[in-house]
């Protein structure tokens, strides 16, 4: 609650500010304390609309931290190197929004790319904002592994968990799970490839894989991959609750290649879509880049909207 109220006052203080300057301009016909005062109310503006959005993600699990993972599609090393690019564009939204990010589970593409990545996005609303990037994410470009030059198709799949606290009571049947032991691979180093430390759990009833290999002990690596699994039960569990209720969000199907949320078209033209919204840009480079703030609020705003 004390972030809240900081919040309100730090703006009131600066809406109060801005008055203060445009009365000082008016006295004394100064055109720059004028430019001042406008730029204190667009600044103060913005962190209202801020306050105003923060307010809508109100949900039991949006203030969490959030599990990222990234799939690669069908389709080899196009696929692969798009599930990369993915990552790299959600590294630089992470960063740009001062979150943290830790790396879980990282598996390097054949030739390019990834395979599949796990990382933990660290920061107050990490889950709440990146929810809305559930789905399947559709890229169409001139392949640079094409020695044709064609046009070609990728997938990828993103899927968001809210880290859960150890308080939260998910009950795991040992029984129930079947826990591998492997060598961790990577970049390269001393560790890499000589211990078997990395550690993959798979959930039998419901098939839920979770794997850790970031950690350099066996022991640690197993602790996150628990820590994993229980999100990962948790959010199933909210999932089945849901679809008792019948209350699941429109948008919120099962990620099959059907359920595409995103297009990314490089080739013939420049264009990025949300196929939920109907939000678009031709500036390619800066989604890229990470500038996907419209399609988050845009979705998150919808979803509001359907809610109330």
């Amino acid at each position: 609650m004390k972030s809240w109220t900081e919040a309100w006052k730090r703006l009131r203080g600066e809406l109060e500010d801005a008055e203060t300057l445009i009365e000082m301009a008016h006295e004394a016909g100064d055109e720059a304390t004028f430019k001042e005062a406008a730029e204190l109310m667009r600044k103060t503006q913005g962190g209202l609309e801020d306050l105003e959005f923060r307010n809508m993600l109100g949900g039991e699990d949006d203030a969490r931290n959030a599990l990222l993972v990234i799939h690669a599609g069908a389709g080899g090393t196009e696929s692969m190197d798009w599930a990369g690019m993915l990552l790299r564009m959600y590294q630089r939204w992470i960063e740009e929004h001062g979150f943290q990010m830790k790396e879980i589970d990282y598996q390097a593409g054949d030739m390019a790319g990834i395979k599949s990545a796990t990382y933990e996005v660290i920061g107050e609303y990490a889950y709440g904002y990146l929810k809305a990037e559930v789905g399947v994410h559709r890229m169409v470009r001139l392949s640079p592994f094409d020695a044709n030059e064609r046009r070609h198709t990728s997938f990828a799949s993103v899927f968001v968990y809210p880290e859960i606290e150890d308080d939260v009571e998910i009950e795991i049947n040992p029984a129930d799970l079947r826990i591998d032991t492997y060598r961790a691979s990577g970049a390269g180093g001393q560790h890499v490839n000589k211990t078997d430390s990395a550690v993959r759990i798979t959930h039998l009833p419901t098939g839920i894989v979770v794997a850790s290999q970031a950690e350099r002990s066996q022991y640690r690596n197993r602790d996150t991959a628990f820590k994993m699994l229980r999100a990962r039960l948790y959010q199933a569990q909210k999932q089945a609750e849901q679809e008792r209720l019948n209350e699941i969000e429109a948008g919120k199907r099962d990620i099959a290649w059907g359920s595409q949320i995103r297009s990314y078209v490089f080739h013939p033209y420049k264009l990025v879509k949300d196929l939920r919204t109907g939000i678009e840009t031709s500036n390619t480079v800066a989604v890229m880049d990470g500038e996907i703030d419209p399609f988050i609020r845009g979705y998150l705003m919808a979803q509001h909207q359907i809610q109330k």
